[in-house]
C-alpha cells in the first residue's frame, strides 16, 4: 500500500485562502502589497510563487482577471486599483481583490482547472530509473554477453548518451549529486548514508523531489533512497516493494497509476538495489561467487536468465580468472532481472494511458561493484549508461557523444518539468542534446569533473578528476595512504583470488601493487591508453598538459566551493 503525504488540490487552495483572509483581517490592511509576476503578495508575507510554470501563468492571469472583474462588479475595487502604502482605500480594495482572487482560485480548483503549477497535459510525467552499481553492461552499449531486450528497445526509442559520467563512484554520494545538481563536496553527502557511516547532505540542501513537489508534481519513490536528511529528499509517496524484485516494484507502480490523482503530473524515482552485491555467497556454485541478489529459483514471475561463466568476455580491467567469471555471470543475471522489471514498468505506463505523456530516463549510480570500478576515479567506475526517451513526435534511436555529468541531471529534469529557479547548480541542462547532436563535440560538452571523498566512513581517500575527450587527470590527495577497499569488494571472490597471487599479479592490466599504491597525479591519454595504465604525469613532454589540467581542476574547485582546494596550498 502506498504511503501518501501529499495535499489534495482543494486542500492546497483552502490553505492559501485561509492565509489570505487571515492576513487581510489581522493586518488591518495596513501593509502594502505588490505584484510579483503572476500573483499579488503582501510585502511581509511568504513571497514564494504559487505558480512557476510558464505554461500556466496565462491561466493564472486570466483567473486573476476574473477575480478582479467579480470584485469590480461588487464595487470592491476601482478599475485602476493598485496597492500603495498609506492609501487605505486602495489598500482595502487590494485586500478585497486578493480575497476575491483566492475565492476564484478555489472555484477553479473545485472544477479541476487549477490545482498545480501546470496541468498534467501541460507538463510531462517523469520517470527516473537508477540502478545500483551497473556499468555500461547493456546490449545497446555493446556488451554482447548480457541480455537486456527491454532496455535495448528503450534505447531504440530514445537517445543513448555514450559519454555519461557519475561524479563519484560511491552510492549515496552519487545519488545526492544526481538529486541536487551539486558535487558531493558542496551538498555535504560525502559518503554512505546508512548505519554508522552517517553521511548526509546539509540541511539547507533542497533535493529534486522536493523541488518538483513544490511545483505541483506528485513525487513518488519505489526502491532505494539512501540519501539524507529526509527533509532534503522528501517524497510525497513511497511505494512498498522488494527492492531486489523489479517486477514487483513495477507492479507497485501499476497500482499507484490506477489510483493516482487525475490531472496531476508525477515524478517517479524507480531505484532497484540490483545489481549491487548482496554479501550472500553462493556456496552451491563453483568459485563461491556473490549472489548479486539472485535467488537459486528466481523471484516471483521472473524468467531466470542463466549465464555460462566460461563463455563470457572479461572486461580488460578485470582478471580473467574463474572466480571473476563466476561473479560476472551472477552480475549479468542480476541485470537481466532488472531488464524484466523495466519491461513490466513500460507496459504498465502504456496500459494506464500515460506512456506518451511520460519522459523516461535510465541510468546507474556508478560503475559495477568490482575492484577497478566502484570507488575509483577510473572510467569503469564513473562512466555510466544514460538513456532518455521523450514523448511525442521527436527523433528516435539517436546516439549522443556529448559528455554528460550527474550534476546535469537535476537542471535537465527541472527544465523538462518547466520549473524555474534562481538557485545555482554545478551542472547545466542537456535538454538541447537529447534530440540534436549537431553540437555534441562543442567545448561546453567536452569536459567533466569528478569529486570523491569517502565511501564507507573508514575509507578516506579524496580524489579530484578532470576528464576531457583525450586527456584525464586524477589528483590523489591522500596518495601516501594505501587505496582503501569497500568491505564488499575486499571480501569478493574476484579480489581475494587475485590478492593471494601476490603484489606483482596483474589485476586486469595493472599490478596489485600499483592498484593499492597510487601516485599523487595520474595523467592518461585516453585515445592511446583507454585502460588508464600508462601514467604520463612525470614525462617532460606532457608537463604543459599536466599544468593546464591542474589549473582547470583548481578553478573547478574554487568555483564549486570545494574545501579540499586548500590542499594545493599547504600540502
Amino acid at each position: 500500500m502506498a504511503k501518501r503525504s501529499s495535499l489534495a488540490p482543494i486542500q492546497c487552495v483552502l490553505k492559501r485562502l485561509v492565509r489570505e483572509v487571515a492576513l487581510f483581517i489581522f493586518r488591518g490592511c495596513g501593509s502594502p502589497c505588490y505584484r510579483h509576476g503572476s500573483e499579488w503578495t503582501d510585502e511581509s508575507a511568504d513571497q514564494s510563487r504559487y505558480v512557476s510554470s510558464r505554461s500556466n501563468r496565462s491561466l493564472v492571469l486570466r483567473a486573476e482577471g476574473t477575480a478582479f472583474a467579480i470584485a469590480l462588479k461588487a464595487r470592491l475595487v476601482s478599475p485602476d486599483s493598485e496597492c500603495r502604502s498609506g492609501d487605505l482605500p486602495r489598500t482595502l480594495a487590494a485586500g478585497y481583490r486578493r480575497v476575491a482572487f483566492s475565492c476564484c482560485c478555489l472555484l477553479l480548483a473545485a472544477s479541476g482547472i487549477i490545482c498545480s503549477p501546470a496541468s498534467g497535459k501541460d507538463r510531462p510525467n517523469i520517470v527516473l530509473i537508477v540502478t545500483d552499481d551497473q556499468g555500461l553492461d547493456l546490449g545497446c552499449y555493446g556488451n554482447q554477453d548480457v541480455r537486456t531486450p527491454h532496455l535495448d528497445q528503450l534505447a531504440k526509442e530514445g537517445t543513448r548518451f555514450r559519454m555519461a559520467f557519475a561524479t563519484t563512484a560511491s552510492c549515496s554520494a552519487s545519488r545526492a549529486v544526481l538529486l541536487t545538481g551539486l558535487h558531493s563536496h558542496a551538498n555535504g553527502q560525502y559518503g554512505l548514508q546508512h548505519s554508522y557511516h552517517h553521511f548526509e547532505s546539509f540541511s539547507s540542501v533542497k533535493g529534486l523531489p522536493v523541488r518538483l513537489s513544490e511545483s505541483g508534481y506528485e513525487s513518488v519513490i519505489v526502491g532505494k533512497h539512501h540519501v539524507g536528511p529526509p527533509a532534503s529528499y522528501r517524497f510525497d509517496t513511497t511505494l512498498a516493494a522488494n527492492h531486489r524484485n523489479t517486477i514487483q516494484m513495477a507492479e507497485a507502480v501499476d497500482r499507484f497509476l490506477s489510483e493516482r490523482e487525475a490531472g496531476r503530473p508525477f515524478f517517479l524515482y524507480f531505484c532497484p538495489t540490483d545489481p549491487h552485491r548482496a554479501a550472500n555467497v553462493r556456496t552451491d556454485l563453483p568459485e563461491n561467487p556473490d549472489s548479486f541478489g539472485n535467488l537459486p529459483n528466481g523471484y516471483s514471475k521472473e524468467v531466470v536468465q542463466h549465464y555460462d561463466a566460461s563463455e563470457l568476455t572479461v572486461p580488460s580491467f578485470l582478471p580473467d580468472r574463474p572466480s571473476c567469471r563466476a561473479e560476472l555471470a551472477m552480475y549479468y543475471q542480476s541485470i537481466s532481472r532488472i531488464d524484466q522489471g523495466i519491461g513490466r514498468l513500460v507496459q504498465s505506463l502504456k496500459d494506464r494511458g500515460v506512456w506518451e505523456q511520460t519522459v523516461i530516463i535510465f541510468t546507474s549510480d556508478h560503475g559495477m561493484a568490482f575492484p577497478g570500478a566502484k570507488t575509483t576515479a577510473y572510467d569503469p567506475g564513473l562512466r555510466v549508461p544514460l538513456i532518455v526517451r521523450l514523448p511525442g513526435e521527436v527523433p528516435r534511436n539517436l546516439d549522443s557523444q556529448a559528455m554528460i555529468s550527474f550534476v546535469d541531471l537535476t537542471p535537465t529534469i527541472l527544465e523538462l518539468a518547466e520549473v524555474t529557479t534562481a538557485d545555482n547548480f554545478h551542472g547545466k541542462s542537456f535538454v538541447s542534446r537529447i534530440t540534436d547532436q549537431n553540437h555534441d563535440m562543442d567545448a561546453e560538452w567536452s569536459t567533466i569533473f569528478g569529486s570523491h571523498s569517502f565511501h564507507e566512513v573508514t575509507m578516506y581517500y579524496p580524489m579530484r578528476t578532470v576528464r576531457e575527450r583525450k586527456f584525464k587527470l586524477i589528483w590523489n590527495i591522500a596518495h601516501p595512504l594505501p587505496f582503501p577497499f569497500a568491505s564488499d569488494l575486499w571480501s569478493s571472490a574476484t579480489w581475494q583470488d587475485a590478492w593471494q597471487q601476490g603484489d606483482t599479479f596483474l589485476y586486469g592490466k595493472r599490478t596489485i601493487r600499483d592498484y593499492v599504491h597510487r601516485p599523487v597525479f595520474e595523467l592518461y591519454d585516453l585515445e592511446a591508453d583507454p585502460d588508464e595504465i600508462v601514467n604520463l604525469a612525470n614525462r617532460p613532454e606532457h608537463f604543459a598538459t599536466l599544468g593546464r589540467l591542474k589549473k582547470k581542476l583548481q578553478d573547478f574547485q574554487r568555483e564549486t566551493g570545494d574545501p579540499w582546494v586548500l590542499k594545493w596550498q599547504y600540502e
